[in-house]
């Protein structure tokens, strides 16, 4: 905070603390607090409950229709015909009116129960594709990983200038295109008669059915990802002192080694960063598992959240699943950094 305040000076200082705070209070903080309140209560209706209530309307709906009915037979000249109709509509609306009484005293205003009870919808179905998810998630991590690593330290170590930029902006070029059509193009050339296939066919091999395995969603998931693992890497690859590696060498050290005990050891910022992003990323996916499978394969746990919020109208209970899948990202935030033995300020840097 000082150095704060001796850079920047008081009220630069106090526009700076309020736009944080905003950002973090009402853009993080906010937003989670809510939907965490929102999975931890439902709607508790009375007597009959939604079905008690449409019944009640639906009488108030035949009482404006009896009552223009009577406006209609009063516009006419009086016979005894039309005094016996009006009496009968009076005696039917002030029978809907007796009935709608009886109803409304049975009927008990809906209220706001906090319960457990959004948490228990997931059920062992629901919670085998939420591990399932998660395992999938590791998957891609893994996978992203063992390919952007020697792409990383390519860049950052072996390739001259002019290559490593030539590298980045095979990588970088794409990421212009909306993310929708990448997978939209992975689609299509993961297809059974798609691209992939058909070079298969020429080598003499039978087509795969990459999108029915499944296959195809951890291919275009680590490459819709694959910056957000490359970058991180690279800039902590980047840092580490060529002589070191070359010391290692010259001490007879061979290359896996090089790897093990000088590169990744000065990379676990980066590798931290690589994974935590490419973990959630992929953990909360909706677009690339429900593309790549034409939305026929078993869903990914964040099919399930957008069901419960846009296809049942199940706000507590998609908050309750919203949550829980934060809960494993969250913990799976602070098992990567005890595995790789970083903390926040590593990852800040």
């Amino acid at each position: 905070m000082s150095n704060l305040l001796r850079s920047f000076g008081g009220p630069m200082t106090a526009v700076i603390l309020f736009l944080v705070s905003l950002w973090v209070f009402g853009m993080i903080a906010g937003p989670q607090v809510i939907m965490i309140e929102q999975s931890l209560w439902k709607i508790e209706r009375g007597e009959g409950g939604a079905e008690l209530s449409n019944r009640i309307d639906g009488l108030y709906n035949q009482v404006d229709i009896l009552s223009l009915d009577r406006m209609d037979l009063e516009e006419k000249p009086a016979t005894p015909e039309r005094d016996a109709k009006l009496a009968a509509i009076d005696a039917k609306i002030t029978e809907i009116q007796a009935e709608v009484s009886e109803l409304e005293s049975r009927e008990i205003e809906p209220r706001k129960v906090y319960t457990w009870e959004n948490y228990g919808l997931m059920g062992s179905a629901h919670l085998s594709i939420f591990i399932k998810t998660i395992l999938a998630s590791l998957s891609v991590t893994a996978i992203a990983f063992v390919v952007c690593y020697p792409i990383a330290f390519a860049v950052a170590k072996l390739a001259t200038p002019g290559r490593a930029a030539i590298i980045m902006l095979g990588l970088v070029i794409p990421y212009a295109i909306n993310e929708l059509l990448r997978i939209f193009a992975w689609q299509m050339i993961l297809n059974y008669n798609g691209v992939a296939n058909v070079l298969l066919g020429l080598l003499g091999f039978e087509p795969i059915p990459f999108l029915e395995s499944g296959t195809g969603v951890f291919i275009a998931m680590v490459y819709a990802y694959i910056l957000f693992m490359v970058f991180p890497i690279y800039n902590t690859i980047e840092t580490l002192d060529m002589n070191q590696i070359e010391a290692a060498r010259d001490l007879g050290a061979p290359t896996w080694k090089i790897h093990w005990r000088v590169v990744l050891p000065h990379a676990r910022p980066g590798i931290a960063v690589g994974c935590i992003m490419t973990f959630m990323l992929s953990a909360g996916s909706y677009a690339v598992p429900y593309i790549m499978t034409r939305g026929i394969a078993e869903p990914w746990f964040t099919q399930l959240i957008y069901n419960k919020f846009f296809e049942s109208t199940n706000w507590n209970a998609g908050s309750a699943y919203a949550f829980t899948l934060l809960c494993a990202c969250v913990v799976f935030i602070f098992v990567m950094m005890k595995l790789l033995k970083v903390r926040l300020q590593d990852i800040a840097k």
